[in-house]
């Protein structure tokens, strides 16, 4: 296993990403040592941490949600992407959080984290939407219009009438898939 794990930490990223299968099949008791190696010193080697907890089945969205508040944009970004692939509803007000991270990546992959989860992170993506700052909020209705939740059609219809373009093609888009696009008929 160390030899697995030295090669994920090398630097040589043809290597790493080599070894990878090899470490998923260890199985649960490669997750420690993993969860580990997310806590050292360089960036690099938090990232592939966390790029083979991506690839394992026995890797939980507890052992992600601290990663999203690494200090490098890049482990944030793959904490995201992460989760996309182990998505919970326990993950929801850290990703909800991570919709205004400085990183558009990052937050950006939260949103399609909170995607697949679904309909249970709508409560969330609404209140972001009603009021946090402006790309927290762009990212909070667009995934509000890929999840398709009826909930979600009161802040949409406000988004509307916002003087941000981006933010009312996102409210269209969501009521377009609600069923509930608008045709204005000059009188």
């Amino acid at each position: 296993m160390q030899d697995l794990l030295d090669a994920l930490a090398s630097g040589d990223d043809e290597r790493a990403e080599n070894c990878i299968p090899a470490i998923v099949d260890l199985g649960a008791a490669v997750i420690p040592p993993l969860l580990e190696l997310t806590r050292a010193r360089d960036a690099d080697s938090r990232w592939w941490a966390v790029r083979a907890l991506a690839a394992s089945s026995h890797t939980c969205a507890a052992h992600l949600l601290p990663l999203l508040d690494d200090p490098a944009a890049d482990v944030r970004a793959a904490a995201a992407l992460a989760l996309c692939n182990h998505p919970h509803g326990d993950a929801i007000p850290a990703l909800t959080k991570s919709l205004a991270d400085e990183d558009s990546l990052a937050a950006s992959l939260a949103m399609t984290a909170l995607v697949k989860i679904g309909k249970p992170a709508t409560e969330s993506l609404i209140e972001v939407a009603s009021s946090a700052k402006m790309g927290a909020r762009i990212f909070a209705l667009r995934a509000l219009s890929e999840i398709c939740d009826h909930r979600a059609i009161p802040v949409l219809m406000r988004s509307m009438s916002e003087e941000s373009a981006v933010l009312q093609y996102w409210a269209q888009i969501g009521l377009e898939r609600l069923g509930l696009d608008m045709v204005y008929i000059k009188p």
